[in-house]
């Protein structure tokens, strides 16, 4: 069975946590982009835990609700 994924949001820090399990000591972490950050099962390589901050400016606002593209055919 597939691991659950949890989504947090830290809104003082504007970080959205995307996990599979909790984060822990031995896992190491790889930068993927600028804003985002994977962690890592340090035996597998597996991605555990993402992390991307920030967030909320990621979004633009539409009269169908938030959208994560600017264009004119997401508003």
């Amino acid at each position: 069975m597939e691991a659950k994924l949890a989504f947090n949001y830290d809104r003082e820090a504007d970080i959205l946590h995307i996990d599979k399990c909790s984060p822990y000591a031995d896992q190491e972490s790889e930068e993927l982009r600028d804003d985002v950050v994977a962690r890592l099962n340090p035996s597998t390589g597996e991605i555990e835990n993402n992390e991307k901050a920030p967030f909320r400016g990621q979004f633009h606002a539409s009269p169908h609700g938030l959208s994560t593209c600017g264009a004119p055919h997401c508003l």
